[in-house]
């Protein structure tokens, strides 16, 4: 399986100011939108894991903007997972333009119940933890 992979973004009008400039706050949209990408390439959807009682909720967000998104431009994520514990989940981005790294970021996340307790994945879910696993980027391995 492949441990990075690749969502299309095109920068709609109504994500930029007045410059033309891409909002920081789509960064944050952006990254969710290509790690559910991810996660439905490994055969799973959000949706179903919350079925099952599974939440990863948002405890860290991280990005570092290089050069602007502009309006129209066409942009690549490259998404991986680069930690993962029974209990946590950090996934990592990198915004491409035209082969140029524009930005890079990090989410952050914990594997709770509905209840939003932790939980142990790796007891709990052991077939979603060893898909994940699948996803690690070499330097995380």
């Amino acid at each position: 399986m492949n441990t990075v992979t690749k969502t299309h973004i095109q920068v709609r009008y109504a994500e930029t100011d007045q410059m033309g400039i891409a909002h920081h706050s789509c960064y944050a949209v952006w990254f969710e939108q290509a790690r559910t990408e991810m996660i439905r390439e490994a055969g799973i959807r959000y949706r179903d894991l919350e079925k099952m009682g599974l939440l990863l909720p948002l405890t860290g967000l991280d990005c570092r903007y290089k050069i602007p998104a502009l309006y129209e431009d066409d942009l690549i994520i490259e998404t991986s997972v680069v930690k993962l514990t029974a209990a946590r989940i950090s996934f990592g981005y990198r915004v491409l333009r035209d082969g140029t790294e524009i930005a890079a970021g990090q989410t952050d996340h914990a594997f709770v119940g509905a209840d939003f307790k932790p939980l142990n994945i790796k007891k709990h879910f052991p077939q979603v933890f060893k898909t994940l696993c699948g996803f690690l980027t070499e330097d995380s391995q």
